[in-house]
Protein backbone atom coordinates (compact mmCIF):
# COMPACT_ATOMS: atom_id res chain seq x y z
CA UNK A 1 0.00 0.00 0.00
CA UNK A 2 0.97 3.43 -0.93
CA UNK A 3 -0.02 6.16 1.48
CA UNK A 4 0.17 9.80 1.15
CA UNK A 5 -0.26 11.98 4.21
CA UNK A 6 -0.75 16.12 3.66
CA UNK A 7 -0.05 17.68 6.61
CA UNK A 8 2.94 15.25 7.74
CA UNK A 9 4.93 17.38 9.50
CA UNK A 10 1.94 18.32 11.88
CA UNK A 11 1.75 17.21 15.64
CA UNK A 12 -1.15 14.53 14.54
CA UNK A 13 0.05 13.51 11.16
CA UNK A 14 3.73 12.81 12.58
CA UNK A 15 1.70 10.64 15.17
CA UNK A 16 -0.10 8.74 12.60
CA UNK A 17 3.12 8.57 10.87
CA UNK A 18 4.95 6.82 13.95
CA UNK A 19 1.71 4.99 14.45
CA UNK A 20 1.60 3.48 10.71
CA UNK A 21 5.43 2.48 11.26
CA UNK A 22 4.98 0.82 13.93
CA UNK A 23 1.98 -1.20 12.89
CA UNK A 24 3.52 -2.07 9.70
CA UNK A 25 0.39 -1.84 7.85
CA UNK A 26 -2.90 -1.01 7.68
CA UNK A 27 -5.94 -3.05 8.00
CA UNK A 28 -4.83 -6.16 6.56
CA UNK A 29 -2.42 -4.14 4.01
CA UNK A 30 1.14 -3.96 4.34
CA UNK A 31 2.59 -0.34 3.96
CA UNK A 32 5.21 -0.21 1.08
CA UNK A 33 5.75 3.23 0.36
CA UNK A 34 4.86 6.56 2.15
CA UNK A 35 4.90 10.03 0.63
CA UNK A 36 4.98 12.91 3.17
CA UNK A 37 4.07 16.79 2.69
CA UNK A 38 3.26 19.61 4.51
CA UNK A 39 4.84 23.35 3.85
CA UNK A 40 8.04 22.31 5.68
CA UNK A 41 9.67 18.67 5.51
CA UNK A 42 8.54 15.97 7.57
CA UNK A 43 10.90 14.16 9.27
CA UNK A 44 11.91 10.41 8.01
CA UNK A 45 10.13 8.01 10.18
CA UNK A 46 12.54 5.66 11.70
CA UNK A 47 12.24 1.68 11.51
CA UNK A 48 10.33 1.80 8.27
CA UNK A 49 11.50 -0.29 5.31
CA UNK A 50 9.82 0.77 2.81
CA UNK A 51 10.34 3.32 0.41
CA UNK A 52 9.63 7.07 2.26
CA UNK A 53 9.43 10.71 0.08
CA UNK A 54 9.39 13.31 1.74
CA UNK A 55 8.44 16.57 -0.02
CA UNK A 56 8.23 20.41 1.17
CA UNK A 57 5.09 21.76 -0.33
CA UNK A 58 2.03 24.27 -0.19
CA UNK A 59 -1.09 22.55 -1.33
CA UNK A 60 -2.93 26.04 -2.16
CA UNK A 61 -0.17 26.45 -4.68
CA UNK A 62 -1.21 25.41 -8.37
CA UNK A 63 0.41 22.04 -9.73
CA UNK A 64 1.16 20.94 -6.49
CA UNK A 65 -1.49 18.44 -5.69
CA UNK A 66 -1.13 16.99 -9.92
CA UNK A 67 2.29 16.52 -8.35
CA UNK A 68 1.21 14.50 -5.08
CA UNK A 69 -1.45 11.95 -6.92
CA UNK A 70 0.51 11.46 -9.49
CA UNK A 71 1.82 8.15 -8.22
CA UNK A 72 -1.42 6.89 -7.28
CA UNK A 73 -1.57 6.37 -3.91
CA UNK A 74 -4.19 4.06 -2.38
CA UNK A 75 -4.60 6.00 0.77
CA UNK A 76 -4.53 9.56 1.27
CA UNK A 77 -4.88 11.55 4.66
CA UNK A 78 -5.52 15.24 4.14
CA UNK A 79 -4.57 17.24 7.51
CA UNK A 80 -3.45 20.48 5.78
CA UNK A 81 -4.95 23.23 7.60
CA UNK A 82 -4.47 26.47 9.19
CA UNK A 83 -5.78 26.57 12.67
CA UNK A 84 -9.00 28.72 13.53
CA UNK A 85 -7.76 31.58 14.84
CA UNK A 86 -5.31 32.38 12.21
CA UNK A 87 -8.26 31.68 9.63
CA UNK A 88 -10.49 34.08 11.34
CA UNK A 89 -7.94 37.12 11.83
CA UNK A 90 -6.03 36.28 7.91
CA UNK A 91 -9.31 35.58 5.69
CA UNK A 92 -7.79 35.65 2.46
CA UNK A 93 -4.97 32.92 3.47
CA UNK A 94 -8.06 31.09 5.30
CA UNK A 95 -9.79 30.40 2.36
CA UNK A 96 -6.74 30.12 -0.06
CA UNK A 97 -5.55 26.99 2.35
CA UNK A 98 -8.21 25.62 3.85
CA UNK A 99 -10.61 25.69 0.86
CA UNK A 100 -8.71 25.83 -2.20
CA UNK A 101 -6.00 23.69 -1.32
CA UNK A 102 -8.63 20.83 -0.91
CA UNK A 103 -10.51 21.40 -4.14
CA UNK A 104 -7.09 21.20 -5.75
CA UNK A 105 -6.27 18.14 -4.17
CA UNK A 106 -9.81 16.32 -5.29
CA UNK A 107 -9.80 17.33 -8.46
CA UNK A 108 -6.17 16.29 -9.04
CA UNK A 109 -7.66 12.89 -8.13
CA UNK A 110 -10.98 13.08 -10.33
CA UNK A 111 -8.75 13.89 -13.03
CA UNK A 112 -6.25 11.24 -13.50
CA UNK A 113 -9.43 9.00 -13.72
CA UNK A 114 -8.81 5.52 -15.49
CA UNK A 115 -10.62 3.97 -12.27
CA UNK A 116 -8.20 5.71 -9.93
CA UNK A 117 -10.49 5.75 -7.02
CA UNK A 118 -8.12 5.96 -3.07
CA UNK A 119 -9.52 5.81 0.22
CA UNK A 120 -9.35 10.19 1.29
CA UNK A 121 -9.73 11.00 5.11
CA UNK A 122 -10.12 14.62 5.22
CA UNK A 123 -9.64 16.31 8.66
CA UNK A 124 -12.85 18.32 9.41
CA UNK A 125 -14.16 19.64 12.52
CA UNK A 126 -16.73 20.64 15.29
CA UNK A 127 -16.51 24.20 14.09
CA UNK A 128 -18.88 23.37 10.81
CA UNK A 129 -21.76 23.38 13.95
CA UNK A 130 -22.75 26.57 15.24
CA UNK A 131 -25.16 28.34 17.94
CA UNK A 132 -27.29 28.21 19.11
CA UNK A 133 -27.88 24.51 19.33
CA UNK A 134 -29.18 22.20 21.65
CA UNK A 135 -27.23 20.93 24.44
CA UNK A 136 -26.16 17.48 22.70
CA UNK A 137 -25.90 18.01 19.53
CA UNK A 138 -26.92 14.43 17.07
CA UNK A 139 -25.92 13.00 14.36
CA UNK A 140 -28.91 14.64 11.91
CA UNK A 141 -27.89 18.52 13.42
CA UNK A 142 -27.34 20.91 10.47
CA UNK A 143 -24.30 22.66 10.08
CA UNK A 144 -24.39 26.43 10.42
CA UNK A 145 -20.62 27.31 10.97
CA UNK A 146 -19.98 31.03 12.76
CA UNK A 147 -16.47 30.94 11.87
CA UNK A 148 -14.59 31.04 8.65
CA UNK A 149 -12.41 28.03 9.68
CA UNK A 150 -15.66 26.25 10.16
CA UNK A 151 -17.22 27.32 6.88
CA UNK A 152 -14.26 26.32 5.03
CA UNK A 153 -13.91 22.74 6.89
CA UNK A 154 -18.20 22.40 6.00
CA UNK A 155 -17.01 22.96 2.30
CA UNK A 156 -14.46 20.71 2.18
CA UNK A 157 -17.00 18.11 3.70
CA UNK A 158 -19.94 19.28 0.62
CA UNK A 159 -17.18 18.83 -1.76
CA UNK A 160 -15.85 15.26 -0.47
CA UNK A 161 -19.77 13.93 -0.41
CA UNK A 162 -19.93 14.89 -3.71
CA UNK A 163 -16.97 13.87 -5.44
CA UNK A 164 -17.29 10.55 -3.33
CA UNK A 165 -21.15 9.95 -4.90
CA UNK A 166 -19.70 10.48 -8.05
CA UNK A 167 -16.99 8.07 -7.83
CA UNK A 168 -14.42 10.15 -8.02
CA UNK A 169 -12.54 8.63 -4.52
CA UNK A 170 -13.80 6.94 -1.85
CA UNK A 171 -13.73 9.97 1.11
CA UNK A 172 -14.83 10.20 4.76
CA UNK A 173 -14.88 13.13 6.58
CA UNK A 174 -14.05 12.74 10.60
CA UNK A 175 -15.19 15.87 12.88
CA UNK A 176 -12.28 15.89 15.17
CA UNK A 177 -13.30 17.29 18.29
CA UNK A 178 -10.39 19.52 20.05
CA UNK A 179 -7.35 17.43 20.19
CA UNK A 180 -6.38 18.13 23.75
CA UNK A 181 -3.65 18.05 25.13
CA UNK A 182 -1.45 19.32 22.07
CA UNK A 183 2.25 19.12 23.13
CA UNK A 184 4.82 21.34 21.82
CA UNK A 185 4.51 25.34 21.60
CA UNK A 186 0.92 27.44 21.33
CA UNK A 187 -0.36 27.75 18.30
CA UNK A 188 -2.97 30.50 16.69
CA UNK A 189 -5.82 28.08 17.35
CA UNK A 190 -8.15 29.92 19.33
CA UNK A 191 -8.69 26.46 21.51
CA UNK A 192 -4.98 26.39 22.01
CA UNK A 193 -5.92 27.35 25.93
CA UNK A 194 -7.60 24.15 26.38
CA UNK A 195 -4.14 22.60 25.60
CA UNK A 196 -1.84 25.01 27.33
CA UNK A 197 -3.99 24.99 30.54
CA UNK A 198 -2.25 21.38 31.04
CA UNK A 199 0.94 21.70 29.58
CA UNK A 200 2.50 24.58 30.42
CA UNK A 201 2.00 23.87 34.06
CA UNK A 202 3.18 20.46 33.88
CA UNK A 203 6.32 22.09 32.21
CA UNK A 204 6.82 23.98 35.27
CA UNK A 205 5.97 27.74 33.50
CA UNK A 206 2.33 29.50 33.51
CA UNK A 207 -0.10 29.50 31.08
CA UNK A 208 -3.14 32.11 30.73
CA UNK A 209 -6.61 31.03 30.58
CA UNK A 210 -8.75 33.34 28.56
CA UNK A 211 -12.47 32.06 29.21
CA UNK A 212 -14.48 31.80 32.12
CA UNK A 213 -14.15 28.22 33.80
CA UNK A 214 -17.35 27.30 32.95
CA UNK A 215 -16.71 27.24 29.33
CA UNK A 216 -17.60 23.63 28.34
CA UNK A 217 -16.08 21.76 25.03
CA UNK A 218 -15.44 18.70 23.61
CA UNK A 219 -12.39 17.20 23.61
CA UNK A 220 -10.14 13.66 22.35
CA UNK A 221 -6.40 13.55 23.05
CA UNK A 222 -3.62 13.25 20.29
CA UNK A 223 -3.87 9.48 20.94
CA UNK A 224 -7.61 9.19 20.11
CA UNK A 225 -7.10 11.17 17.01
CA UNK A 226 -4.81 8.95 15.59
CA UNK A 227 -7.15 6.33 16.12
CA UNK A 228 -9.64 7.61 14.58
CA UNK A 229 -7.45 8.47 11.56
CA UNK A 230 -6.46 4.71 11.36
CA UNK A 231 -9.98 3.44 11.47
CA UNK A 232 -11.44 5.64 9.18
CA UNK A 233 -9.23 4.58 6.66
CA UNK A 234 -9.92 0.75 7.14
CA UNK A 235 -13.81 1.72 6.87
CA UNK A 236 -15.82 -0.08 3.77
CA UNK A 237 -17.57 3.09 1.97
CA UNK A 238 -21.19 0.83 2.08
CA UNK A 239 -20.58 0.94 6.18
CA UNK A 240 -20.12 4.30 5.81
CA UNK A 241 -22.82 5.42 3.55
CA UNK A 242 -24.15 8.46 1.74
CA UNK A 243 -23.75 10.70 4.63
CA UNK A 244 -19.34 10.95 4.61
CA UNK A 245 -19.39 13.00 7.15
CA UNK A 246 -19.00 11.54 10.93
CA UNK A 247 -18.89 13.72 14.05
CA UNK A 248 -16.67 11.35 16.26
CA UNK A 249 -16.62 10.62 19.74
CA UNK A 250 -15.21 12.48 22.50
CA UNK A 251 -15.25 14.00 25.83
CA UNK A 252 -18.01 17.07 27.13
CA UNK A 253 -16.52 18.93 30.19
CA UNK A 254 -16.00 22.42 31.48
CA UNK A 255 -12.21 24.06 31.66
CA UNK A 256 -13.22 23.43 35.82
CA UNK A 257 -13.43 19.89 34.55
CA UNK A 258 -9.62 19.88 33.06
CA UNK A 259 -8.44 22.15 35.93
CA UNK A 260 -9.67 19.67 39.00
CA UNK A 261 -8.12 16.56 36.64
CA UNK A 262 -4.23 18.52 36.81
CA UNK A 263 -5.35 18.93 40.63
CA UNK A 264 -5.99 15.65 41.00
CA UNK A 265 -3.18 14.37 39.10
CA UNK A 266 -0.17 16.89 39.60
CA UNK A 267 -1.38 18.51 42.84
CA UNK A 268 -2.20 22.58 43.57
CA UNK A 269 1.20 23.73 42.99
CA UNK A 270 0.46 23.08 39.56
CA UNK A 271 -2.36 24.19 38.64
CA UNK A 272 -1.67 28.08 40.70
CA UNK A 273 0.69 28.20 37.55
CA UNK A 274 -2.79 28.98 35.67
CA UNK A 275 -3.39 32.76 35.17
CA UNK A 276 -6.65 34.09 33.99
CA UNK A 277 -6.60 37.04 31.48
CA UNK A 278 -9.90 37.52 29.89
CA UNK A 279 -9.73 37.89 25.81
CA UNK A 280 -12.66 39.19 24.22
CA UNK A 281 -11.94 37.99 20.94
CA UNK A 282 -11.25 34.10 22.08
CA UNK A 283 -14.16 34.50 24.42
CA UNK A 284 -16.79 35.36 21.46
CA UNK A 285 -14.92 32.22 19.51
CA UNK A 286 -15.58 30.29 21.77
CA UNK A 287 -19.11 31.09 22.64
CA UNK A 288 -20.34 30.09 19.29
CA UNK A 289 -18.64 26.51 19.24
CA UNK A 290 -20.06 23.01 19.96
CA UNK A 291 -20.47 21.96 23.94
CA UNK A 292 -20.96 18.07 23.51
CA UNK A 293 -22.24 15.91 21.12
CA UNK A 294 -24.57 12.55 20.97
CA UNK A 295 -21.88 10.55 18.42
CA UNK A 296 -23.97 7.45 18.37
CA UNK A 297 -23.14 6.64 14.20
CA UNK A 298 -19.09 6.84 14.99
CA UNK A 299 -19.33 4.52 18.20
CA UNK A 300 -21.52 2.18 15.94
CA UNK A 301 -18.98 2.38 13.35
CA UNK A 302 -15.84 1.81 16.14
CA UNK A 303 -14.84 4.75 16.85
CA UNK A 304 -13.35 5.43 20.58
CA UNK A 305 -12.49 8.30 22.66
CA UNK A 306 -11.59 9.13 26.15
CA UNK A 307 -14.23 8.48 28.39
CA UNK A 308 -12.54 11.32 31.36
CA UNK A 309 -10.04 14.13 31.13
CA UNK A 310 -8.00 12.35 33.70
CA UNK A 311 -7.31 10.03 30.93
CA UNK A 312 -6.82 12.60 28.90
CA UNK A 313 -4.24 13.66 31.11
CA UNK A 314 -2.23 11.02 32.09
CA UNK A 315 -1.89 10.35 28.29
CA UNK A 316 -0.08 13.24 27.57
CA UNK A 317 2.50 12.86 30.46
CA UNK A 318 2.88 9.03 29.45
CA UNK A 319 3.24 10.03 25.36
CA UNK A 320 4.89 13.49 25.92
CA UNK A 321 6.50 13.93 29.22
CA UNK A 322 8.04 10.19 29.99
CA UNK A 323 5.88 9.81 33.00
CA UNK A 324 6.97 12.63 34.88
CA UNK A 325 6.14 16.55 35.58
CA UNK A 326 7.05 19.75 37.48
CA UNK A 327 5.72 19.50 40.58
Amino acid sequence: MHILIIGAAGMVGRKLTDALVADGGIGAKPIDRLSLVDVIEAPVPAGFSGKVETLAADLSEPGTAERLVAGRPDLIFHLAAIVSGEAEADFDKGYRINLDGTRYLFDAIRLIGDGYCPRVVFTSSIAVFGAPFPATIPDEYFTTPLTSYGTQKAIGELLLSDYSRRGFFDGIAIRLPTICVRPGKPNKAASGFFSNIIREPLNGQEAVLPVAESVRHWFASPRAAVGFLKHAATLSGDAIGPRRAISLPGLSCTVADEIDALRRIAGDNVVARIKRVPDPTIIRIVDGWATAFDAKRASELGFVAEKSFDEIVHAHIEDELGGTFVA
